[in-house]
């Protein structure tokens, strides 16, 4: 496929932009308590349908990283310093919006010697004070491999445990710059060994790799108990990260759905506007 075809996206990747009393009573809400969602800060070409429904995935620990991965649009530098009054923050408006399911990510934070996940565990245990019956996902970072940090979101119990492996082996290196895909298989693996009930990872098609580097990537994720998994296409966010090398087709996506059912995942989301929080109440089985 030709560059021109590249830059030109298919008509199945067009979104409506975002309209609606209630996304602007969210964005309002959002602005008001000065939280961040992945939403914004990643450019999710979902954000109308989600915040249009009232709901939305709070990005925790500022919205600077510290890597800097070549398909990420969150900004990478120097963060400031951890603010302790966001757990409450975020969990006051999780009750003001009356979320059935909550979704909590956040920045890499590796000027940290915890990871940031004090902040984690303050942040579930709020939102599970004020909202009681709000189910957890958290979609964590792999906190450099520490056995010992990822452990304090186990103890924590979320309902839905995230961890994105994000492209296939060949590629990490180049895509994720400062991660490592064996280093992910572990978080995933420490987290069902610690007792969580459901894990969840992500993966985004799209940015070179074959059919069957996914495969294998399935098989990997299931050699270590993943029960969800997502996949989508990669967008280039700016002209500055990587660039699209193929958009897939609907067709592609629902044969790997097959595939990764006929594998035990007890549930895949799949297709090409998928994003690791699309449909995620579903996912509670």
């Amino acid at each position: 496929m030709d560059k021109v075809a590249i830059n030109k996206k298919p008509t199945w990747l067009r979104v409506k932009l975002p309209t609606g009393k209630k996304f602007t009573d969210l964005r309002n809400l959002v602005n008001k308590h000065r939280l961040h969602t992945i939403c914004e800060s990643g450019n999710c070409p979902n954000m109308g349908e989600c915040w249009g429904a009232g709901t939305a995935t709070f990005m925790i620990l500022g919205n600077i990283c510290t890597r800097s991965c070549g398909f990420c649009a969150v900004a990478t530098g120097r963060p400031k310093r951890i603010d302790w009054s966001e757990p409450e923050r975020v969990a006051r408006s999780v009750k003001l919006m009356n979320v059935k399911h909550c979704v909590l990510t956040s920045v890499d934070r590796d000027d940290l010697f915890d990871g940031g996940v004090q902040v984690w565990v303050d942040t579930i245990n709020a939102v599970r004070r004020l909202s009681p019956a709000t189910t957890l996902e958290t979609l964590i970072p792999d906190f450099k491999g520490d056995a010992n940090i990822v452990q304090k979101i186990a103890i924590v119990q979320p309902e839905i445990v995230s961890h994105n492996i994000e492209t296939v082996q060949r590629l990490t290196k180049s895509v994720r710059i400062q991660a490592k895909y064996d280093r992910s298989l572990f978080v995933l693996k420490t987290l069902k060994n610690q007792g969580v009930k459901r894990t969840k990872s992500g993966l985004m098609l799209g940015l070179g790799e074959t059919r069957n580097e996914v495969i294998e990537t399935m098989d990997n994720l299931r050699d270590v108990d993943v029960d969800i998994l997502t996949i989508g296409q990669y967008l280039q966010p700016t002209k500055k990260h990587i660039p699209v090398s193929r958009f897939i087709d609907p067709i592609e996506f629902n044969e790997f759905k097959s595939i990764g059912l006929d594998k035990g995942f007890k549930y895949v989301e799949s297709g090409p506007l998928v994003r690791s929080s699309y449909h995620a109440e579903k996912h509670l089985f």
